[in-house]
Parts: C-alpha cells; structure tokens; sequence
C-alpha cells in the first residue's frame, strides 16, 4: 500500500514531449500546491491505477486518495472554478471536455508541433516584467514630449491673451451650467487659470515625466501626470480635442495600475493584477487598430476602391518631404499599400489574442505599419504611443533573445500580493472599464442600432468626461482636395503681405517639413478649419485674426515671422486656395514642391473696430 502524500500529486507521461512542456507551465501556475511526477517514476506505487489509464491521460491523485482524470484533472489541478463548476453542472459540458480531451491526447504528436511554433520549446513562466518597466519609461518619455510641446504653444492658444482663453471659456461653462460644470469640465484650473499656471502646470508634468523616466514613486507620478493632461484637455478646447489625447489619457489611467506603490520601480516587480491591467491595455490596442480600419471601411469609396492613397500623402495636415517622393509613385503601388493596410488593421488585430510566437509576430507587423506612418505624415506622438502600446505583446522570453544582459538573466519573478480589499477594488475597477468599452466598441461598429442609444443613456456615461474609454479611427472620410487658408495683412487695403506659419503649407517652394513628435496645434486646427469653406463655420478662426490685429505676442510667436513687427496692420483678409503637390520634374525645374490656385474668400476684409 503507497504512503499517503500530503499534496495533490499529478502524474503524466514523461516520454510525451507535449505532455512535459505544459507540465513545465502548470508548474509555474500552481507552484507548491501540486506534485509533478512522470507514471515511469511510480507506476508500481499506485497498482491500482492501469497502466493504460497513465498512458491515455493525466491523473490527480489527491492526498485522501480520490482520483480524477482526463480534463476533469486539468481543471482541478489549475484550480480554475469556472470550468470545473460547468464541468460538474452540466453534462453536456463535461462530456464535450472529454471528447476535445481525447481528441488532442490522441494526437499527441501533431499538438506537441504547434506548441513548439506557436509557443516556442521555453520552460520558463511567460512574464512581462521587463516589458511592464520598458512601458513605463516609455509612457514616461510621451508625457514629457506632450508637456514640452504644449508648454511652448500654451500661451498664445488659451492664455489670457491667447486665441480661446481658458479662464474665459470656464467662466461661460459656469455661467450656463453652474455647479454641473465641475463635474461635467474636470480640471484644476477651475482653481485658477492664469497663464502662471498655465506654465507652472506645464512644468510640473515636465518634472514628474522625468522623476517617472528614472522610475521613481512611479504611482505618484503617473496619476498626477494624468490628472494634469486630463485638466489641460478639459480647458484646451478644439486644440486639445485630437484622437492622441484622449489615447493618452486612457493609456496613461491603465498604466497607473501596472506601476508599483514603492519608491523605486524595478524590473522584477510584478503581480497577479498587473496581468489585469495588461490585458485591458491589450484590448485598448485591438479597438484601436481595428477601429482604424473599420471605419475607413464603411465610410468612404475612395478607401473601399483603394484609391485613397492616391490623395491621402498630399491632403493629409501635415505631410513630410518623404510622403511627397511616395506620392509621385504609380497608382498601383497605393492600391497595393491600400490593401495591406486593410490586412494589418483588420485582421493583424486579431493575434493580440493568440499564442505568443503569433502575437509577438503581430506586434512585429503592427509596429511596422506605425514606422511607415512616422515616415510619411507628421501625427506628433500618436505613433510613438501606439508603437509603446504594441511593445506589451512582447513577453520578457522573447526580450532575452533581443537584449542579452546580466539585468534581465538575474531577475527573478517577484509575485506582489495584495489585501483582499484592494483585490476586489482593482477587479471591480477593470470589469467596469472593460464594460464600458465593449459598449462604446459595439456601439461605434453597429451605430444604427439600439446599442449606440443605450450606450449614451448607459448609468456608466459619467466617466466619459474623463476620458477613460473612448472611441477612435482616423481618416474614415478621405479629404481628395486640399484648400488651405492664407490669411493676409495690409495699411492700406491695397499692398497685402501674408502670414506664414511655422509648418503648415504656404510658400510653394518650401519643402513639406518634419516636425514630429512636437504637435502645432495652430497648425493643424487651420488645417480642420480651410475644410470647412468659410470663417462663419469656424469661429475661432475670427478670434485668432482678432488677436493678430491686436498684435498680441503670445499669439504672433506661434507663426513663423512677423511681417508686421513694428505695429499690427490694420486690416486682415483670409483667401482660400487649393494646394497641390508638384511633381518631380517641376521641383527639379522651378524647386517647388507646391502648386496652388485661389478658389475663393475664406474670410472678408475685417478690422478692429
């Protein structure tokens, strides 16, 4: 009669390679709870047990000698309730477990092969500790580019003399809605508005962006650095309204709980929530890329024709110098990039989900596409944050294989646990967000449907002003023109000198420039606004000549020069024109990269009363 055993004790076949790699990772799971031992080892000690039995399946052996084979064994020695109480409850479920059980047992060989290509020969428990650290130096580095971007531009876009002043626009939303506002417009400067602040606040990010890079008090860090973008988007108005901002502030939030409460983060520092958090990251990519790709889809023939590429290098906010030599190429080559942007977008996405060889290749394919959007367009740190986001498919196996040093052989998996309070709070927290985003994801791609109503009629819809799920998908409906506003001063009404912005076209002879990832907000809001024909369409616009007429410095040092440095003019005028990338023949003739034709007034003559 065998000795009893004071642990669970789970015997496989030790001759199966399939069976002993899955074993390596149950182990990894269940740590010392259960024993691992081959039937080679103890087949005599348990005569009880058929040796055909050994050979057809896994047995548990529990410490009161009880039983369990088959895929009832695998589910109670991983202890996972849910499928264990399907398995117990209903008999059809079990009976299916048996049968795929069976199926796979029996073809031992063939699944010993696609774990090997599809999970690799590794024994080691698949982590992502480094890949946690790399990401939070990396959301890190995009705070400090997005502070010090908007730390030069803050004043002359919503100071007190800026085109939409913050403390203006905080006092109309007081005035209408009163002590809603403050739920509804989340942001410190409710407190106090003034351009000190402003720079201040704009300091402070910079700080603790640089106190996160060096990776301390990294839960600090990152909640005030989100706190302080959430307040600047919620005063920024139409300059802090793009996709990469709420991007930003929805990474930023889920990143707070991948960091660790301690004074220096390190690299080993994980824990069983992290993973959590990990996968909610995950998922915000996959609606992100496949969301890109969708919309496009369904909202435009020229994306669904292939053709869009044919326009998109040259009508795009801010192309590079690089888009301009690619859009020269022949048609069927953007037919052809067409395409495989359809497949990276729409069905890329999907090996997020799958075994890690897959999903690390899907990262590999994704990161690329980014690369040749960084290229050819100018999107500040859009790219970098969906490339920092892609860089969380990669497991710390395949990082060894990368980057081969003491400091990620040494490491060990240090498993932080928490109070049962905190555990229930982060989980609560996670299904609410995960909750919310399948609904705002269902109702973007069924938007005909009832779901889209119930979804802003959802009791979750008080988060939205913190940007916490959001909805993305750039460039649904493909601009195949490109007007631009050249807007022009003069004494006289007769002699008009044009302004020049800093990046945006106007003097066909210079070249498209690379000024990613530093954003001009100017820049590419007067792109939005020549799309919508007429000042009396974008308001802001009159607000930004006014200050122009004004002479206001904070707003003039936003342009390239000023061509009235001494006194402001008198009068301004807004044309618009139609811009056109030339082609190489003419930029090697004349050197210009631009040709253009007026095609009418964007905003009459106008002064200052």
């Amino acid at each position: 009669m065998q000795e009893q055993n004071s642990k669970a004790l789970l015997v496989y076949d030790g001759d199966c390679d399939f069976c002993k790699y899955w074993i390596a990772q149950w182990q990894h799971i269940t740590q010392n709870r259960i024993e691992y031992v081959p039937y080679q080892q103890v087949v005599l000690e348990y005569s009880n047990i058929p040796i055909s039995s050994f050979q057809s399946s896994v047995q548990l052996i529990l410490p009161d000698g009880q039983v369990y084979s088959g895929a009832e064994a695998v589910f109670r020695t991983l202890n996972n309730s849910i499928l264990l109480w399907g398995y117990t409850k209903f008999k059809f479920f079990s009976i299916l477990c048996e049968l795929l059980y069976r199926f796979v047992a029996n073809n031992r060989s063939l699944f010993s092969t696609l774990t090997r290509w599809l999970w690799g020969n590794h024994n080691d428990r698949v982590t992502y500790s480094f890949t946690r650290w790399v990401f939070l130096r990396g959301i890190a580095c995009i705070y400090l580019i997005a502070f010090l971007s908007l730390w030069v531009q803050i004043e002359g876009l919503i100071g007190r003399n800026g085109i939409l002043p913050a403390e203006r626009y905080l006092t109309d939303i007081h005035q209408a809605l009163g002590f809603k506002s403050y739920n509804l417009f989340p942001t410190i400067f409710w407190l106090n508005s003034s351009d000190f602040l402003l720079h201040i606040l704009c300091g402070v990010g910079v700080g603790f962006s640089l106190l996160l890079i060096v990776g301390y008090i990294p839960t600090v860090c990152l909640t005030t650095l989100w706190l302080l973008y959430l307040s600047f988007v919620t005063v920024g108005q139409v300059f802090l309204s793009f996709q990469w901002d709420v991007l930003l502030l929805e990474t930023g939030f889920l990143a707070i709980f991948i960091s660790c409460l301690a004074i220096k983060d390190r690299i080993d520092f994980t824990s069983s929530y992290h993973t959590l958090y990990l996968w909610l990251l995950r998922w915000l990519l996959f609606r992100l890329m496949f969301a890109s790709g969708y919309v496009k889809l369904v909202s435009d023939e020229v994306w669904r024709n292939l053709t869009a590429l044919n326009y998109h290098y040259e009508t795009q906010p801010l192309p590079t110098w690089i888009g301009w030599y690619i859009h020269q190429l022949p048609e069927w080559f953007h037919k052809v990039s067409t395409f495989i942007m359809f497949g990276v977008e729409l069905v890329i996405p999907f090996l997020i989900f799958a075994p890690r060889r897959v999903r690390t290749l899907g990262s590999f394919v994704l990161i690329g596409l980014q690369l040749s959007i960084i290229l050819t367009g100018n999107y500040c740190f859009f790219n970098l944050l969906t490339i920092l986001l892609c860089l969380l498919l990669i497991d710390d196996i395949t990082w060894k294989k990368v980057i081969r040093g003491k400091f990620l052989e040494t490491k060990p998996f240090v498993n932080r646990s928490l109070r049962a309070i905190s555990k229930i709070c982060l989980v609560s927290l996670a299904v609410l967000i995960f909750s919310f985003s399948c609904l705002r994801f269902s109702g973007q791609l069924f938007p005909d449907t009832k779901i889209r109503e119930f979804v802003w009629n959802s009791p979750l819809q008080w988060i939205t002003p913190f940007h916490l799920v959001n909805t993305y998908g750039l460039f649904a409906n493909m601009t195949e023109t490109r007007p631009e506003i050249i807007i022009e001063g003069s004494n006289d009404k007769i002699n008009w000198i044009p302004y020049q912005f800093r990046w945006k076209p106007g003097n066909v002879s210079e070249p498209p420039k690379w000024v990613a990832p530093h954003q001009p907000r100017l820049d590419w809001q007067m792109w939005f606004a020549a799309l919508r024909g007429n000042v009396r369409n974008t308001t802001w616009v009159l607000n930004f000549m006014e200050t122009l007429l004004k002479g206001n410095q904070e707003v003039v040092k936003l342009l390239k020069e000023n061509p009235f440095p001494n006194t402001p003019p008198k009068f301004l005028r807004a044309n618009l024109y139609n811009y056109e990338f030339t082609n190489i023949q003419t930029k090697n003739t004349d050197g210009k990269w631009w040709k253009r034709k007026k095609i009418g007034t964007y905003c009459p003559v106008i002064s200052l009363r």
